[in-house]
């Protein structure tokens, strides 16, 4: 029965492998291998958040989702704050790159 269980291809469609994040750390980011950079983390919040509410639109009463959902904006709202603390043109940049509201 384990077995079974196991076979199923239930983690194969993955939607943030490791090469979509290198690709996102390179594009908004110094490069690949700079993963504490704000901006970076900010787009790779951004990427997660956009998949998050596309799950939320077909499955609504996913709860589970939702409040992970409301962690990650609360994380991005975060370093967006700390980021138009410290410099504002990287926050000006970072907003517009992303189309992010504001």
């Amino acid at each position: 029965m384990q077995s079974e269980y196991k076979n199923k291809n239930r983690y194969t469609a993955m939607y943030l492998t490791t090469e979509i994040k290198n690709e996102i750390f390179k594009k908004h980011g110094k490069s690949e291998a700079d993963t504490g950079n704000t901006e970076g983390q900010i787009a790779l919040f951004t990427h997660r958040i956009d998949h998050l509410t596309g799950h939320l639109k077909t499955n609504q009463k996913d709860f589970v989702t939702q409040k992970s959902l409301i962690e990650l904006v609360s994380k991005r709202r975060g370093l967006l704050d700390y980021l138009k603390a410290n410099d504002i043109e990287r926050y000006r940049a970072i907003i517009k790159k992303l189309d992010l509201r504001k």
